[in-house]
């Protein structure tokens, strides 16, 4: 059985026509039950999953979703209400923002399955570049498995025009090094949500997902381990 509904996409469509506070609030229980509540039942399928392949990522599902209401404080768009449904799930020894996550969302224009490193700080940042220098077949064997290439759009994110300071312009993955975001994007038909196989071409995704994801945050996760080892900080000194 579906975890979405027809009456799901309508309320997103009537959401994106009518983003005002007047149209939302006297329709909020129609928010929780078509919306809110299928996302937290998706949540619980995904973290099941990656607890069998990437337990690490298990996210609470009151924390993996994303509220409803767009912060307006320094956007000049004022729409009080974002008009998707979306989630996160992201590795406790890595940052949520800078570290590789997993990300779900739906709107009534499509349904994005997606994973990687969008927001990493100077220093993270740093560390994703030393790490695939030093890795960066592991990384092109992992982006070549013919069923990332079938399900999922070329790398994304931002990048240089230019070798990032420190590194070689001759380097064998340049390329790879100049970005300042590595992401893993599938946008699908947004009817696919309310179909019987919306879980499982989910879920299929998301396996996939998860050597990318897991690739990008190693370099974090044993920044986090030095930082929680009191001997590994009494020898720094």
């Amino acid at each position: 059985m579906p975890l979405f509904s027809t009456q799901s996409l309508k309320f997103l469509r009537d959401l994106k026509k009518h983003n005002d506070r007047e149209w939302f609030q006297p329709r909020k229980a129609q928010y929780d039950e078509h919306v809110k509540e299928p996302t937290l039942a998706l949540i619980e399928v995904i973290n099941r999953e990656l607890a069998n392949g990437a337990p690490a990522f298990v996210t609470e599902p009151k924390k993996a979703l994303f509220r409803i209401y767009r912060d307006t404080r320094f956007a000049q768009d004022k729409t009080p209400y974002k008009t998707h449904t979306s989630a996160l799930f992201w590795q406790k020894q890595a940052d949520r923002k800078g570290g590789g996550v997993f990300y779900f969302s739906l709107s009534a224009a499509e349904v994005v399955v997606a994973g990687g490193s969008y927001m990493p700080t100077p220093q993270e940042l740093l560390l994703l570049r030393q790490h695939i220098a030093e890795h960066h077949a592991r990384l092109t064997k992992i982006l070549k498995v013919k069923p990332v290439r079938d399900y999922f759009d070329h790398l994304e994110g931002t990048q240089l025009q230019r070798a990032p300071k420190g590194f070689d312009p001759e380097h064998k993955a340049i390329d790879l090094l100049k970005r300042k975001q590595w992401g893993l994007r599938a946008a699908l038909d947004p009817q696919l949500a309310i179909s019987d196989e919306f879980v499982p071409e989910v879920l299929k995704r998301i396996r996939l997902l998860i050597p990318f994801v897991a690739f990008l945050n190693e370099p974090l996760v044993k920044r986090a381990a030095r930082v929680r080892d009191p001997l590994l900080v009494e020898r720094a000194y």
